[in-house]
């Protein structure tokens, strides 16, 4: 039996509760923002949804994320006007 790695298609965002509380208000709305910053800088990834954590949010892209997808995503989670940046932790594949 074999078991499977993971997908690398996940980012886990760390981030406070408020901070979790005012992504997912307007999940939907991010996740179009999102795919039109990765749509502008030529990027073929996109992403499927987001749901949230005990840690924070999870964004479930359609492919395997590299670290400029990363840079993209962070740079628009962290530049939200009703998120606290501060408490907002570095990306990481889940």
């Amino acid at each position: 039996m074999t078991t499977q790695e993971p997908s690398r298609k996940q980012i886990i965002i760390p981030m406070s509760l408020n901070n979790v509380v005012r992504v997912m208000a307007q999940s939907t709305i991010h996740v179009l923002n999102i795919n039109n910053s990765l749509k502008d800088i030529k990027l073929e990834i996109c992403t499927d949804f987001i749901c949230f954590d005990n840690n924070g949010v999870i964004i479930t892209t359609n492919k395997v994320v590299s670290t400029s997808d990363m840079n993209t995503i962070e740079k628009y989670i962290k530049n939200l006007n009703n998120v606290d940046s501060n408490k907002v932790m570095s990306l990481r594949l889940l």
